[in-house]
Protein backbone atom coordinates (compact mmCIF):
# COMPACT_ATOMS: atom_id res chain seq x y z
CA UNK A 1 0.00 0.00 0.00
CA UNK A 2 1.29 3.68 -0.79
CA UNK A 3 0.72 6.22 2.06
CA UNK A 4 -1.44 8.86 1.33
CA UNK A 5 0.12 12.11 0.80
CA UNK A 6 -1.36 13.62 4.05
CA UNK A 7 0.46 11.62 6.40
CA UNK A 8 3.88 13.14 5.50
CA UNK A 9 2.83 16.17 3.70
CA UNK A 10 1.10 18.36 5.98
CA UNK A 11 -2.22 18.21 4.73
CA UNK A 12 -5.63 17.41 6.39
CA UNK A 13 -7.30 14.00 6.18
CA UNK A 14 -10.23 13.75 5.13
CA UNK A 15 -13.08 13.50 7.80
CA UNK A 16 -13.60 9.66 6.85
CA UNK A 17 -10.08 8.22 7.54
CA UNK A 18 -10.28 10.81 10.63
CA UNK A 19 -13.53 8.60 11.89
CA UNK A 20 -12.13 5.32 10.64
CA UNK A 21 -8.94 6.17 13.15
CA UNK A 22 -10.77 6.42 16.48
CA UNK A 23 -12.40 3.06 15.06
CA UNK A 24 -8.69 1.62 14.59
CA UNK A 25 -7.69 3.14 17.70
CA UNK A 26 -10.54 1.73 19.82
CA UNK A 27 -10.22 -1.66 18.22
CA UNK A 28 -6.49 -2.03 18.87
CA UNK A 29 -7.02 -0.99 22.85
CA UNK A 30 -9.69 -3.40 23.34
CA UNK A 31 -7.10 -5.89 21.76
CA UNK A 32 -4.53 -5.08 23.76
CA UNK A 33 -6.66 -5.20 26.84
CA UNK A 34 -7.45 -9.01 26.31
CA UNK A 35 -4.01 -10.05 25.29
CA UNK A 36 -1.96 -11.95 27.96
CA UNK A 37 1.57 -12.30 27.43
CA UNK A 38 3.22 -15.43 27.16
CA UNK A 39 7.00 -15.82 28.71
CA UNK A 40 9.27 -18.41 26.88
CA UNK A 41 12.54 -19.51 27.94
CA UNK A 42 15.21 -17.35 26.77
CA UNK A 43 15.30 -13.64 26.30
CA UNK A 44 13.05 -12.18 23.56
CA UNK A 45 14.75 -8.58 22.15
CA UNK A 46 11.69 -6.91 19.80
CA UNK A 47 12.82 -4.55 17.22
CA UNK A 48 10.12 -2.59 15.56
CA UNK A 49 8.21 0.71 14.68
CA UNK A 50 5.30 2.71 15.31
CA UNK A 51 4.19 3.87 11.97
CA UNK A 52 3.13 1.76 9.17
CA UNK A 53 5.53 1.08 6.58
CA UNK A 54 9.88 0.96 6.65
CA UNK A 55 11.95 2.87 8.96
CA UNK A 56 14.84 0.60 8.87
CA UNK A 57 13.87 -2.11 11.13
CA UNK A 58 15.90 -5.00 8.86
CA UNK A 59 19.20 -3.46 8.79
CA UNK A 60 18.98 -3.02 12.58
CA UNK A 61 18.17 -6.82 13.27
CA UNK A 62 21.20 -7.45 10.72
CA UNK A 63 23.05 -5.49 12.81
CA UNK A 64 21.52 -6.34 16.09
CA UNK A 65 22.00 -10.29 15.26
CA UNK A 66 25.79 -9.64 14.17
CA UNK A 67 26.59 -8.19 17.17
CA UNK A 68 24.55 -10.97 19.44
CA UNK A 69 26.87 -13.66 17.43
CA UNK A 70 29.83 -11.66 17.73
CA UNK A 71 29.41 -11.30 21.79
CA UNK A 72 29.16 -15.39 22.32
CA UNK A 73 25.37 -15.27 22.04
CA UNK A 74 23.70 -17.88 19.59
CA UNK A 75 20.44 -15.78 18.53
CA UNK A 76 17.28 -16.29 16.33
CA UNK A 77 15.29 -13.94 14.29
CA UNK A 78 11.20 -14.80 14.51
CA UNK A 79 9.12 -13.17 11.60
CA UNK A 80 5.64 -13.13 10.38
CA UNK A 81 7.24 -13.14 7.25
CA UNK A 82 4.59 -10.41 6.11
CA UNK A 83 2.63 -10.86 2.67
CA UNK A 84 3.61 -14.84 2.15
CA UNK A 85 1.78 -17.00 0.68
CA UNK A 86 0.63 -20.11 2.87
CA UNK A 87 1.01 -17.35 6.36
CA UNK A 88 -0.24 -19.93 8.37
CA UNK A 89 2.53 -22.31 8.02
CA UNK A 90 5.15 -21.97 9.95
CA UNK A 91 8.46 -21.99 7.97
CA UNK A 92 12.34 -22.47 8.80
CA UNK A 93 13.87 -19.65 6.25
CA UNK A 94 16.90 -20.03 4.10
CA UNK A 95 19.09 -18.14 1.96
CA UNK A 96 17.44 -19.96 -0.66
CA UNK A 97 13.70 -20.12 0.26
CA UNK A 98 11.44 -18.65 -2.01
CA UNK A 99 10.55 -15.20 -1.04
CA UNK A 100 6.85 -15.61 -1.88
CA UNK A 101 6.85 -18.69 0.77
CA UNK A 102 8.89 -16.86 3.40
CA UNK A 103 8.64 -13.17 3.07
CA UNK A 104 11.47 -10.67 1.47
CA UNK A 105 13.21 -9.75 4.46
CA UNK A 106 13.19 -13.24 6.60
CA UNK A 107 15.26 -14.45 3.07
CA UNK A 108 17.18 -11.32 3.48
CA UNK A 109 18.10 -11.79 7.17
CA UNK A 110 18.60 -15.76 6.75
CA UNK A 111 21.09 -14.60 3.71
CA UNK A 112 22.90 -11.78 5.43
CA UNK A 113 23.27 -13.58 9.06
CA UNK A 114 23.58 -17.16 8.79
CA UNK A 115 21.17 -17.46 11.68
CA UNK A 116 18.12 -19.97 12.21
CA UNK A 117 14.85 -17.80 11.42
CA UNK A 118 11.43 -18.87 11.99
CA UNK A 119 8.51 -17.12 9.87
CA UNK A 120 4.98 -17.88 11.56
CA UNK A 121 1.46 -16.67 12.44
CA UNK A 122 2.04 -17.44 16.11
CA UNK A 123 5.09 -15.39 17.28
CA UNK A 124 5.40 -17.81 20.83
CA UNK A 125 5.68 -20.76 18.59
CA UNK A 126 8.27 -19.86 16.20
CA UNK A 127 10.31 -18.36 19.51
CA UNK A 128 9.47 -21.49 20.92
CA UNK A 129 10.86 -23.71 17.73
CA UNK A 130 14.19 -21.25 17.42
CA UNK A 131 14.77 -22.60 21.28
CA UNK A 132 14.12 -25.97 20.67
CA UNK A 133 16.83 -25.35 17.63
CA UNK A 134 19.39 -24.31 20.25
CA UNK A 135 18.93 -20.36 20.24
CA UNK A 136 19.40 -18.63 23.75
CA UNK A 137 17.96 -15.45 22.30
CA UNK A 138 15.44 -14.80 19.95
CA UNK A 139 15.20 -11.59 18.04
CA UNK A 140 11.39 -10.49 16.45
CA UNK A 141 11.37 -8.44 13.56
CA UNK A 142 8.65 -6.46 13.48
CA UNK A 143 7.28 -7.29 16.34
CA UNK A 144 6.32 -4.67 18.83
CA UNK A 145 2.45 -4.45 18.20
CA UNK A 146 2.55 -8.55 18.70
CA UNK A 147 2.07 -8.21 22.46
CA UNK A 148 1.05 -12.45 22.82
CA UNK A 149 4.99 -13.26 23.24
CA UNK A 150 6.72 -11.50 26.24
CA UNK A 151 9.71 -9.32 25.56
CA UNK A 152 12.70 -8.13 27.65
CA UNK A 153 14.02 -5.59 25.83
CA UNK A 154 12.22 -3.36 23.17
CA UNK A 155 13.77 -1.53 20.41
CA UNK A 156 11.89 1.23 18.44
CA UNK A 157 13.19 2.22 14.95
CA UNK A 158 12.42 6.09 13.94
CA UNK A 159 12.67 7.15 10.06
CA UNK A 160 15.14 10.08 10.41
CA UNK A 161 13.25 11.95 7.61
CA UNK A 162 9.57 11.53 8.14
CA UNK A 163 9.06 10.38 11.79
CA UNK A 164 5.47 9.93 12.83
CA UNK A 165 4.22 12.20 9.61
CA UNK A 166 1.14 14.14 11.35
CA UNK A 167 0.89 11.51 14.49
CA UNK A 168 -2.63 9.90 13.99
CA UNK A 169 -3.75 6.51 13.91
CA UNK A 170 -4.21 4.49 10.62
CA UNK A 171 -5.92 5.65 8.08
CA UNK A 172 -5.46 9.54 8.95
CA UNK A 173 -1.90 8.84 9.68
CA UNK A 174 1.01 6.44 9.56
CA UNK A 175 0.33 5.56 13.09
CA UNK A 176 0.06 1.86 14.03
CA UNK A 177 0.00 3.01 17.82
CA UNK A 178 -0.30 6.73 19.85
CA UNK A 179 3.56 8.81 20.15
CA UNK A 180 2.98 7.58 23.63
CA UNK A 181 3.89 4.06 23.52
CA UNK A 182 7.72 5.22 22.38
CA UNK A 183 7.90 5.81 26.25
CA UNK A 184 7.57 2.21 26.92
CA UNK A 185 10.61 1.22 24.77
CA UNK A 186 13.76 0.44 26.26
CA UNK A 187 15.89 1.78 23.30
CA UNK A 188 14.73 4.90 20.30
CA UNK A 189 16.88 4.19 16.64
CA UNK A 190 16.76 7.03 14.63
CA UNK A 191 17.39 6.21 11.37
CA UNK A 192 19.38 8.84 9.36
CA UNK A 193 20.27 6.97 6.52
CA UNK A 194 23.19 8.80 4.27
CA UNK A 195 21.92 12.63 5.41
CA UNK A 196 24.55 14.07 7.92
CA UNK A 197 22.09 16.61 8.38
CA UNK A 198 19.97 14.95 10.48
CA UNK A 199 20.73 15.22 14.21
CA UNK A 200 19.34 12.52 16.86
CA UNK A 201 16.75 13.70 19.77
CA UNK A 202 17.34 13.17 23.26
CA UNK A 203 17.07 9.26 24.31
CA UNK A 204 17.43 8.72 20.54
CA UNK A 205 21.07 6.78 19.29
CA UNK A 206 21.52 7.30 15.68
CA UNK A 207 22.10 4.69 12.63
CA UNK A 208 23.72 5.56 9.60
CA UNK A 209 23.46 3.38 6.60
CA UNK A 210 26.65 2.60 4.91
CA UNK A 211 27.04 1.24 1.73
CA UNK A 212 30.16 1.37 -0.69
CA UNK A 213 29.58 -1.45 -3.12
CA UNK A 214 27.07 -2.97 -5.77
CA UNK A 215 26.90 -6.91 -5.88
CA UNK A 216 25.64 -8.17 -9.86
CA UNK A 217 22.75 -10.68 -9.04
CA UNK A 218 23.49 -13.46 -11.28
CA UNK A 219 27.37 -14.00 -10.00
CA UNK A 220 30.22 -11.67 -10.51
CA UNK A 221 32.96 -9.52 -8.29
CA UNK A 222 31.17 -6.91 -6.55
CA UNK A 223 31.78 -3.19 -7.91
CA UNK A 224 32.48 -0.12 -6.06
CA UNK A 225 29.55 2.44 -6.15
CA UNK A 226 32.07 4.83 -7.63
CA UNK A 227 31.97 2.65 -10.79
CA UNK A 228 28.74 4.32 -11.72
CA UNK A 229 29.18 7.69 -10.30
CA UNK A 230 28.30 10.38 -13.17
CA UNK A 231 25.96 7.65 -14.66
CA UNK A 232 22.10 7.31 -15.07
CA UNK A 233 21.38 4.56 -13.66
CA UNK A 234 17.72 2.75 -13.26
CA UNK A 235 16.97 2.99 -9.27
CA UNK A 236 14.41 0.49 -8.03
CA UNK A 237 12.99 0.45 -4.49
CA UNK A 238 9.58 -1.46 -3.35
CA UNK A 239 10.27 -0.36 0.42
CA UNK A 240 8.59 1.86 2.96
CA UNK A 241 10.26 5.09 1.99
CA UNK A 242 11.78 4.21 -1.86
CA UNK A 243 13.32 7.75 -1.70
CA UNK A 244 15.71 6.88 1.11
CA UNK A 245 17.53 4.42 -1.46
CA UNK A 246 17.73 6.83 -4.23
CA UNK A 247 18.60 9.38 -2.08
CA UNK A 248 21.60 7.20 -0.98
CA UNK A 249 22.45 6.81 -4.78
CA UNK A 250 22.69 10.19 -5.47
CA UNK A 251 24.58 10.80 -2.08
CA UNK A 252 27.51 8.66 -3.82
CA UNK A 253 27.32 10.77 -7.40
CA UNK A 254 24.75 8.54 -9.27
CA UNK A 255 22.05 10.13 -12.07
CA UNK A 256 19.03 8.62 -10.95
CA UNK A 257 16.38 7.49 -12.48
CA UNK A 258 13.74 5.82 -10.30
CA UNK A 259 11.21 3.61 -10.43
CA UNK A 260 9.16 3.19 -6.82
CA UNK A 261 7.03 0.01 -6.28
CA UNK A 262 4.72 -0.27 -3.40
CA UNK A 263 6.57 -1.90 -0.16
CA UNK A 264 6.83 -5.53 -0.51
CA UNK A 265 6.56 -5.14 -3.76
CA UNK A 266 5.99 -9.11 -5.84
CA UNK A 267 8.32 -8.45 -9.14
CA UNK A 268 7.62 -10.06 -12.43
CA UNK A 269 10.48 -9.46 -15.19
CA UNK A 270 7.95 -6.80 -17.01
CA UNK A 271 9.03 -4.68 -13.75
CA UNK A 272 12.18 -4.49 -14.78
CA UNK A 273 12.05 -3.60 -18.24
CA UNK A 274 12.56 -0.29 -18.87
CA UNK A 275 13.26 0.56 -22.80
CA UNK A 276 17.27 1.22 -22.29
CA UNK A 277 20.41 -0.82 -21.63
CA UNK A 278 21.07 1.31 -18.31
CA UNK A 279 22.39 -0.36 -14.99
CA UNK A 280 19.76 -1.54 -12.67
CA UNK A 281 20.22 -0.74 -9.39
CA UNK A 282 17.91 -2.39 -6.20
CA UNK A 283 17.78 -2.82 -2.89
CA UNK A 284 18.81 -5.70 -1.11
CA UNK A 285 15.27 -6.32 0.00
CA UNK A 286 13.96 -5.77 -3.65
CA UNK A 287 16.71 -8.36 -5.42
CA UNK A 288 16.05 -11.38 -3.14
CA UNK A 289 13.01 -11.34 -4.97
CA UNK A 290 14.32 -10.87 -8.61
CA UNK A 291 16.84 -13.27 -8.53
CA UNK A 292 15.04 -15.69 -10.62
CA UNK A 293 14.78 -13.43 -13.93
CA UNK A 294 18.22 -11.12 -13.45
CA UNK A 295 20.34 -10.01 -16.22
CA UNK A 296 23.58 -9.44 -15.94
CA UNK A 297 23.21 -5.58 -16.07
CA UNK A 298 21.31 -5.86 -12.49
CA UNK A 299 23.03 -5.20 -8.87
CA UNK A 300 21.77 -5.35 -5.45
CA UNK A 301 23.02 -2.51 -3.50
CA UNK A 302 23.32 -3.63 0.46
CA UNK A 303 23.20 -1.29 2.98
CA UNK A 304 24.65 -1.97 6.71
CA UNK A 305 23.81 0.10 9.88
CA UNK A 306 25.98 1.61 12.22
CA UNK A 307 25.75 2.58 15.47
CA UNK A 308 27.58 4.13 18.78
CA UNK A 309 29.74 2.15 20.44
CA UNK A 310 27.70 3.57 23.30
CA UNK A 311 24.74 2.11 22.14
CA UNK A 312 26.49 -1.31 21.96
CA UNK A 313 27.45 -1.02 25.45
CA UNK A 314 23.82 -0.18 27.18
CA UNK A 315 22.56 -2.85 25.32
CA UNK A 316 24.90 -5.59 26.52
CA UNK A 317 24.35 -4.38 29.85
CA UNK A 318 20.81 -4.91 29.88
CA UNK A 319 21.58 -8.62 28.41
CA UNK A 320 24.01 -9.51 30.94
CA UNK A 321 21.09 -8.82 33.00
CA UNK A 322 19.18 -11.42 31.16
CA UNK A 323 21.30 -14.38 30.64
Amino acid sequence: MKAPRYWFDGSAPPLHARALARVYGAAARLRQRFVRPRKVSRPVLVIGNLIAGGSGKTPLAIAVVERLKADGWTPGVASRGYGRDEAGTPRWVEPVTDPKLAGDEPVLIAARTGVKVRVDADRVAAAEALIGAGCDIVVCDDGLQHRRLRRDIEIEVIDGRRRYGNGLLIPAGPMREPAARSADCDFRVLNVGVDADIEAGFGEWPMRLETGQALPLIGGRPLPLARFKGQRVHAVAGIGDPERFFATLRAHGIAVVPHAFADHHRYTPEDLRFGSDLPVLMTEKDAVKCMRFAGERHYSVPVSGTLPEAFWIALQDRLAKLR
